[in-house]
């Protein structure tokens, strides 16, 4: 978190610059449309610059000016931040800077003589393919253990409406990472008492269980099929997908919307949970959400990056990573198998051509280390 996140308010007594930051933070929001965690960093990244300016004896920004950046960031410097955490707050600056100057707050705008801290790109951390196949083959192993359509699950209570017309049991706990309190039980000792048999609340677990398998599977294989962040993942709705056409829809950073296809083992995954298990987990109130948490909303990125995390330890000599690592898997593996940047850019939803190319860097370096290892006179 940015400096001036973590101390709260801008520090100047006299709340001079109160008005520049509800400003600059609106402009943000609305102008720029960036997302709420953006924003968070850059007006904490702002509170802390103008905190300097203030604590330098200026409470007017006509006193904002190079020196003033660069005495600011060489503090950030000599504070041990690292040279990603520099660069942002210098990209912050500039458009601060920037934004003042076409208010006609600043005579001149001094973030146009601000160099960039420029930042080592280390190489993603990718699956292999016959890593990617592993996992992926145990989410077929599993689909095959789950609750089959026709069958209903044992001793689950008579199934109440949700909205649409769906079926959901009447009671269906949740697990202990998605767990909540569970409303009319009554504790004497270590007796309890839930007003249903045994037979019927093991029945219902049985139920979630296979659900929130059906949901990790169909989750899996579509971020390895399409690439999409974590964040475009929780926020898809049911009418997202296109089964005629193979086809998501995708809302992606800035609202920008793309269309991203995929395959049969995604599309037979996502059938498999929309017939077999959304149905138990949906609730009135839980919307037209594609992927649903054990209590009926809409799915959080947590959770998420606790299924990849452990879907991959479950797999001997594969690296830990999160759902990012997925959607770094899929671009290299699209790059080895043929297809062109441009492609792949268009469908990561990247605005630039430069962010795709870190992607030829990683299948090169996999192709050195292949060919150090076959080659004889490598």
């Amino acid at each position: 978190m940015a400096d001036g996140a973590r101390s709260g308010a801008l520090p100047s007594p006299s709340g001079a610059f109160e008005s520049v930051l509800a400003e600059f933070e609106r402009h943000l929001r609305v102008e720029r449309d960036l997302s709420p965690h953006t924003v968070r960093a850059y007006m904490g990244d702002v509170s802390a610059l103008l905190g300097h300016l203030h604590a330098t004896g200026h409470d007017s920004l006509g006193a904002l000016d190079i020196t003033v950046l660069r005495e600011w960031l060489g503090g950030q410097h000599q504070a041990g931040r690292s040279r990603a955490t520099l660069a942002r707050r210098s990209a912050c600056a500039r458009v601060f800077t920037a934004f003042c100057h076409r208010r006609g707050w600043t005579a001149t705008d001094p973030g146009l003589l601000l160099g960039t801290a420029k930042s080592p790109r280390r190489l993603p951390v990718v699956l292999d393919q016959d890593e990617a196949r592993a996992l992926l083959d145990r989410n077929d192993a599993a689909r095959g253990r789950s609750t089959p359509p026709t069958e209903t699950p044992p001793a689950v209570s008579p199934p109440a409406t949700a909205p649409g017309g769906a079926h959901v049991p009447a009671s269906v706990e949740p697990t202990a990472d998605e767990s909540e309190p569970v409303r009319g039980v009554r504790r004497t000792g270590n007796r309890e008492d839930r007003g249903t048999p045994q037979a019927e609340r093991t029945g219902a677990r049985r139920a979630a269980d296979g659900s929130k398998e059906l949901r990790d599977i169909a989750m899996l294989e579509l971020l390895y099929a399409t690439g999409m962040r974590v964040g475009e993942l929780c926020g898809l709705d049911v009418d997202d997908v296109d089964r005629d056409r193979n086809t998501v829809r995708v809302l992606g950073k800035g609202r920008k919307e793309r269309v991203v296809p995929f395959g049969l083992p995604a599309l037979r995954a996502l059938d498999a949970w929309c017939v077999r298990g959304r149905p138990l987990l949906l609730r009135e109130g839980s919307g037209p959400a594609l992927f649903l948490g054990a209590r009926g909303g809409r799915i959080d990125q947590g959770t998420v990056r606790r299924v990849v995390h452990a879907r991959l330890a479950e797999l001997e000599d594969a690296p830990d990573m999160g759902p990012h690592g997925l959607r770094h898997t899929a671009a290299t593996h699209l790059l080895e198998g043929g297809a062109d940047l441009r492609t792949v850019q268009e469908m990561l939803g990247h605005a630039s051509l430069a962010t795709t190319q870190i992607y030829t860097h990683v299948s090169i370096e996999r192709l050195r280390k292949v060919y150090r290892q076959a080659h004889p006179r490598a």
